[in-house]
């Protein structure tokens, strides 16, 4: 319920939480604008951080959600209770530092010794707090009975639950802040030397997970990632074969200037691929609506069908906002070729008679 005083452990022992490989970093506080308060054992960076509060399901993938610059902001919940179990493989980071505001699970294991490969030692060094000993499936019931929240986790010894209270609700809206911009670059990069021959993509980056430009590679592309403020001219430059615009976090209603360069893209010809955030930036260039959802879809286990085949496929998703099927103009030239089986939720469009289309979850 609303304000829910939980009370204060006295017998949990901080090693009952956190691995004493991982090691804690002494007693502190998830505190909800709410009024609800989680008590915990810190074991992220000695910080504190807060943001709108995000339930992720996924069993496994906890490295590549850190490092997903789509949960720029968010303080990110795992309802699976054993994270850090299969410890960190860099090379399967998503982008160069973590971008969550905070992390939040049940208990903090470790199966391996060397400290490089610690999920906790990747948020020490990036500054990102976490707390474990967290009830999450009971705080991810709250939310979903209440809503998107925003949180605090508060830094090692501060458990002064009013006061932390009072943090939460000083924390930004999610809907005030502009994530686009702290996880786009500023300069073009090329991935892959003309030399190789094949196809040129450029990536319109607002937040890129590397494996999509791993993927483009194994497929015998080459990229070029180009900022989120990129010029027209620039991204229909004569060399460029086709474009992606990637995922990336926030609320697609603040970028205007994206929207009107998927619009150009459209009338160009060009194929075109919209993926999550690019997906949304799309449909606004089509004259959809796009809505922010109760409490988003983060996880790997979300069911969706194609409407075209009937084929239905599980994927891994993270996104606050929907487009509103509804919306989408009739004289737009696309449809709605996905839905999301558990809500009815566009996942997927497509142009009738151009190469230009779009998933919300990650291909």
């Amino acid at each position: 319920m609303i304000g829910t005083r939980l009370p204060m452990p006295t017998a949990v022992r901080p090693s009952a939480v956190v691995d004493p490989r991982v090691g804690d970093l002494g007693p502190a506080l998830l505190a909800l604008e709410d009024g609800t308060v989680f008590p915990g054992i810190a074991f992220g960076a000695a910080e504190a951080a807060g943001g709108d509060l995000v339930v992720n399901t996924s069993q496994t993938g906890y490295q590549e959600v850190c490092t997903d610059p789509s949960y720029a902001g968010q303080v990110v919940v795992m309802t699976y209770p054993l994270i850090g179990n299969y410890g960190r493989l860099i090379d399967d980071d998503q982008s160069l530092r973590p971008w969550l505001r905070a992390l939040v699970v049940a208990n903090a294991t470790a199966a391996v010794l060397a400290d490089v490969r610690q999920l906790a030692a990747l948020l020490r060094d990036s500054r990102i707090p976490a707390i474990a000993g967290v009830d999450t499936r009971a705080l991810a019931r709250h939310l979903r009975a209440h809503g998107s929240l925003r949180g605090i986790v508060t830094e090692p010894g501060f458990i002064d639950r009013d006061a932390a209270v009072d943090r939460a609700r000083a924390v930004p809206r999610w809907e005030d802040q502009d994530f686009v911009g702290q996880v786009s670059p500023s300069s073009i990069m090329d991935v892959g030397a003309e030399s190789e021959g094949g196809p040129l993509i450029g990536i319109v980056d607002f937040g890129l997970k590397s494996n999509i430009v791993r993927a483009m590679r194994r497929r015998g592309a080459r990229v070029r990632i180009l900022p989120h403020t990129i010029s027209r001219a620039v991204a229909l430059a004569p060399d460029i074969d086709g474009l992606i615009l990637s995922p990336g976090p926030g609320d697609p209603a603040r970028l205007d200037g994206p929207v009107a360069l998927a619009r150009a893209i459209i009338d160009d010809g060009r194929p075109l691929l919209g993926i999550c955030l690019g997906h949304q930036i799309v449909a606004r260039a089509a004259g959809a609506e796009t809505t922010r959802l109760r409490f988003g879809h983060h996880g790997a286990n979300h069911p969706v069908r194609d409407l075209e085949l009937g084929l239905v496929q599980v994927t891994a998703q993270n996104h606050e906002v929907q487009v509103v099927g509804e919306s989408l103009p009739a004289g737009s030239g696309f449809q709605v070729s996905q839905t999301n089986l558990n809500d009815g939720s566009v996942e997927g469009l497509r142009h009738q008679s151009k190469p230009v289309f779009s998933v919300q979850y990650h291909p």
